[in-house]
């Protein structure tokens, strides 16, 4: 009985011992717990906050600055659409004044005496007749133009003419001593002594149209004209009015 007292002490020494070990190292823990440094739990348990940092330019705040408001501007009225008056209602003072056409200038119109004959008594008179012309600055275009007239033939029926159809102006040319007149070969041909007369009478007479004085060569297909006809009729170079009357009196 006593060894079994004995055991039971032991026993219940062992235990008494291993208790007070057990609540002096659960005291040495909660005051181990309760006096550590904060910083590692701590810092491990509570969120954490990133620290402040200086705003960037990107995220700083955008200052305004008041800004006045810009000036109007002026806009012309006849450029704004709503500026626009009809033109009819613009008063006369103020409403554009477009240019004026210049008037075209006419050009002046003269005549000049185309002279063709008609039977009087078996015999030729000279009639001169008033053909407007185109105004040129030089004689020899006014001539010409007479003598293209002249060749066409007469519109009137009571006067005819002695120049062969088909005649034509080869050249005219007004100098210092007087005129030339060259013709087509078709002026020679057909007709008698009457004819011919009449025929030359013409083209003097047309030639001094301009001034009655000037002398006047004839020529027929580049070569001066001193015989007309069969009949030999001599022609003088140059020829004038007086020179044809004296000779040749129709």
């Amino acid at each position: 009985m006593k060894d079994g007292q004995q055991v039971r002490r032991v026993s219940t020494a062992v235990i008494a011992g291993v208790c007070g070990l057990a609540l002096a190292t659960g005291g040495g823990i909660a005051w181990w717990t309760a006096n550590r440094s904060p910083t590692a739990e701590t810092q491990s348990s509570a969120p954490t906050t990133p620290p402040a940092l200086s705003p960037s330019p990107a995220e700083s705040p955008a200052v305004i600055i008041p800004v006045p408001p810009p000036n109007p501007v002026q806009v012309p009225q006849a450029q704004t659409p709503q500026a626009r008056t009809p033109q009819a209602l613009v008063p006369q003072a103020l409403a554009p004044k477009s240019p004026q056409p210049k008037p075209l200038q006419q050009t002046a119109a003269q005549t000049v005496q185309v002279y063709w004959v008609k039977d009087a008594n078996g015999k030729f008179e000279g009639v001169p007749t008033k053909v407007a012309v185109k105004q040129a600055d030089k004689p020899d275009a006014t001539l010409q133009a007479a003598f293209n007239s002249l060749l066409a033939g007469p519109k009137d029926a009571t006067v005819s003419s002695e120049i062969p159809q088909g005649t034509k102006l080869r050249s005219l040319s007004v100098k210092n001593e007087g005129v030339y007149v060259d013709l087509s070969a078709e002026f020679t041909s057909g007709g008698g002594s009457t004819s011919m007369t009449g025929r030359l009478g013409q083209v003097i007479y047309t030639a001094t149209s301009l001034k009655p004085n000037t002398p006047v060569w004839i020529s027929v297909e580049g070569k001066p004209l001193e015989l007309l006809g069969g009949e030999g009729l001599e022609v003088a170079q140059p020829s004038t009015r007086q020179s044809f009357d004296k000779n040749f009196p129709l």
